[in-house]
């Protein structure tokens, strides 16, 4: 099982609103992670609007095409990336941070 933690930042103007979209996320798009191969996907949101994401998944590559071919994912990332500093879609803004460590 590939591990995978990433970093991205939320605008501090939206948080709130952020936090409350997240409360809510679609079926549909739940179903279309799941499918997809993403497991224990946990996202944490600091005060100031650093996001730190982080999943476990079979293979990230394949995982991260496999949501790039749903039309969910292309409706969900289009109304996030509003809430985002980086332009473009946020799942292709993630920076990964790399393992230097993991305790079973």
């Amino acid at each position: 099982m590939e591990r995978v933690c990433f970093l991205a930042r939320v605008r501090p103007d939206r948080l709130d609103e952020y936090r409350q979209r997240h409360q809510n996320v679609w079926p549909q798009m739940r179903a279309a992670l799941a499918q997809a191969g993403w497991v224990n996907y946990t996202l944490f949101l600091t005060e100031d609007g650093l996001l730190v994401g982080y999943l476990e998944t079979e293979n990230y590559q394949a995982a991260r095409y496999a949501m790039a071919k749903t039309a969910v994912n292309e409706r969900w990332q289009a109304e996030m990336s509003e809430f985002f500093v980086a332009d473009g879609p946020p799942d292709e803004s993630f920076r990964r941070i790399a393992e230097v460590f993991h305790l079973d």
